[in-house]
């Protein structure tokens, strides 16, 4: 997992109160180098992911009358801003489902470091997932489901040699050195499902 010097987010409200409130929030989670900036209107929304690499967006789900994904899609193709509802009222849940996550204004301040952190250590993850070559999942997978070396060599069609080098990289890349910590990562990672996997 990578570490991270400045997590840049931006707190999209119409109203002051809010914005501020969060602004200041997020300026005191123990830990955290958080880079915020507030945005009162659309346009300003706008302009700001055109010019600013931002991580996390904090934003209410009825920010200018109903927030419009589409905004994200300009200049933003090559970044994956996470997308987090800041619910003030009531909410339908429906509303909430198109959002990474939900931050309410009754939350704690560790219930808000937690969110955030989730949503950066889950961008690092996929990250991590990436280094890997289809190749290397697939001994993923195999070790996953309980497979010995000689039955993943025979599995994929390589040599034993073959199978022992990939788990070393694996081991190397992920620094992950049991199969039940293997487990977890690619059940997390969606590699596997849960259900694939045996009981012993």
């Amino acid at each position: 997992m990578k570490t991270r010097d400045t997590i840049s987010v931006a707190i999209a409200d119409q109203s002051v109160i809010v914005r501020s409130g969060m602004y200041t929030a997020l300026k005191r989670l123990p830990k955290l180098n958080i880079q915020a900036v507030e945005i009162s209107t659309c346009a300003g929304l706008e302009d700001c992911l055109r010019t600013q690499p931002i991580d996390i967006l904090i934003v209410n789900p009825y920010f200018n009358g109903f927030f419009n994904f589409d905004c994200l899609q300009t200049e933003q193709d090559e970044v994956k801003v996470k997308v987090v509802a800041l619910a003030t009222t009531h909410t339908d849940p429906s509303v909430l489902n198109n959002f990474d996550a939900t931050i309410t204004i009754f939350d704690s301040l560790a219930k808000i470091g937690d969110t955030i952190l989730k949503l950066i250590n889950r961008e690092d993850s996929d990250d991590e997932q990436e280094t890997l070559t289809d190749r290397e999942k697939e001994v993923v997978i195999c070790i996953v489901k309980g497979m010995t070396n000689k039955e993943i060599a025979d599995h994929l069609f390589l040599s034993v040699h073959t199978v022992n080098t990939h788990r070393k990289n694996i081991t190397k890349k992920l620094q992950i050195h049991s199969a039940s910590g293997l487990t977890i990562y690619a059940i997390v990672n969606k590699l596997v499902d849960i259900n694939e996997i045996q009981a012993d």
